[in-house]
């Protein structure tokens, strides 16, 4: 399965919802086609086809507010993947543009290199360490959650060299899984068409199958014995290389890019039970489930585990400004900083500016009760409405989530499990119908995505849902599936 999203003609709706406030603040911009003409000229877009994107033109956004886009044509747009899962408290949040500005005005920049450090991110690691579960009281910052990863790899090679076991080389990711976009948060992920074009792979990184039920599991087991059965091939993969050599397990709480996978209870509890039997780190990569999107602050609450080592972006700041971390468990913490230098550090580690913001964003999300809400009211919400919307839907195999994030998976027969043959080509017609309803829902290869901003309300999740129905409706009509 690919987490690619092929580019997309913009269709102008027939009959726009048109904000006169936001048509004419694009009056006084340059217009559409010059925006495309020049984006087109000198911009590379991220996992794009640029040849295609530059025929077809890009959807130019020019302002956001809670929970709604603008582009450069009127049109009001409802986000239902908060920005790229990382939204959390809405778009014009006037206190994390206060909070930029008035440290932008008192320290803009310095370093913790040469023993100095600032009061943000003093005052934001006292708050995650408040924030996180008990045993993470240490964190190191970057600047996204693909950083973060790398850094993962740093500490985790530290950490055993202080246990004076230096053959623990080994990470085990798997495939389908998705931890960034650099040489090492690439490697680590299992996205084969990211690694056909990475020759210069890290070593010592190893994959197993993903607890993926609907599109992988066969014969006649239960979701539970499945996902069991996935995990199991985690203790294979260990004996295979020599638990002497194996230093980590890395993967995400649930599968955000590669389609929202939801495993059974069964996966993590056996993938701990694994990594604690061997001797190995647990790390859980949360840039993605991190602050409030499953209902619980950290998806691996959610599922019942405890990692070694967290992976923390995207919702660390609400996307206003490029922040990562990693919390390091009590342990981990003590060695790293019991055994000399940590020979690892980005110019922007902990940058003020970004440390003011994430502070700012974690007090909104624990004073207006945004998790809270997710988990006892909004998301519960959310949930229901996608199940009972697309019961029995001819098109529709599967729903997984919980709290503000699901996977609705396409299917051609969905009381088989049977996928689409041409499942990426059917996520590209749904995501355009999405697209051009002026929905923002991601496919990934035949799965639909949502992950709206945590702050959504009931009128606005029935929006999301209504046009979601609309635009998976189309795509069956157009399959020719009643």
């Amino acid at each position: 399965m690919s987490y690619r999203t092929e580019e997309v003609a913009y269709v102008q709706p027939a009959q726009p919802a048109a904000s006169a406030q936001a048509a004419q603040a694009a009056q006084q911009q340059r217009s559409t086609a010059e925006y495309r003409a020049l984006d087109a000229a000198h911009h590379i877009h991220p996992f794009s086809d640029m040849g295609s994107l530059n025929r077809s033109g890009s959807r130019v956004i020019v302002k956001a507010q809670g929970v709604y886009l603008w582009d450069s044509e009127g049109n009001k747009v409802i986000d239902g993947m908060a920005g790229l899962w990382c939204v959390n408290v809405g778009y014009g949040r006037k206190e994390l543009a206060d909070a930029a500005y008035k440290q932008m005005q008192e320290l803009p920049y310095y370093n913790t290199f040469f023993k100095t450090t600032h009061p943000p991110v003093i005052e934001l690691s006292a708050l995650l360490a408040e924030l996180a579960p008990e045993p993470f009281n240490h964190f190191f910052y970057c600047n996204s959650g693909s950083e973060g990863n790398d850094t993962v790899l740093r500490i985790v090679h530290q950490y055993w060299a202080t246990q004076n076991k230096y053959s623990k080389k080994f990470v085990i990711s798997r495939k389908n899984g998705y931890h960034g976009s650099t040489i090492a948060g690439g490697t680590l992920g299992g996205m084969g068409y990211m690694h056909e074009q990475m020759p210069s792979k890290v070593e010592n990184i190893v994959h197993i199958d993903q607890p993926y039920f609907f599109g992988e599991a066969e014969g006649n087991l239960t979701p539970e014995e499945f996902a069991l059965a996935r995990a199991q091939q985690l203790e294979a993969k260990i004996l295979e290389i020599g638990a002497d050599n194996v230093a980590a397990f890395i993967g995400e709480p649930f599968q955000g890019a590669g389609g929202v996978i939801f495993p059974a209870s069964t996966y993590w509890p056996e993938i701990q039970r694994i990594c604690r039997k061997y001797d190995i780190l647990l790390v859980a990569d949360e840039v993605i489930g991190g602050f409030g999107r499953t209902g619980e602050w950290f998806a691996h609450q959610h599922f019942g585990f405890e990692p070694d080592l967290i992976t923390l972006a995207k919702g660390l700041t609400s996307g206003y400004v490029p922040m990562g971390a990693v919390g390091l468990h009590e342990r981990v913490a003590k060695a790293i900083i019991e055994n000399g230098d940590f020979n690892h550090g980005l110019t922007y580690s902990g940058h003020p500016v970004a440390a003011a913001v994430a502070l700012a964003n974690l007090k909104l999300l624990r004073d207006e009760k945004i998790v809270e809400r997710v988990k006892n009211d909004t998301g519960p919400y959310f949930q229901k409405q996608l199940r009972e919307t697309f019961a029995n839907h001819p098109i529709i195999g599967e729903i997984s989530g919980a709290g503000l994030v699901a996977g609705l998976q396409l299917s051609e027969d969905p009381k088989a499990r049977k996928r689409f043959a041409n499942g990426g080509d059917v996520g590209t017609i749904c995501r355009d119908f999405c697209f051009n309803g002026n929905l923002i829902m991601r496919a990934t290869g035949d799965r639909m995505l949502l992950s709206p901003p945590l702050v959504i309300n009931k009128l606005e999740i029935d929006e999301i849902v209504s046009k979601a129905k609309k635009a998976i409706d189309a795509t069956a009509q157009q399959l020719g599936i009643s």
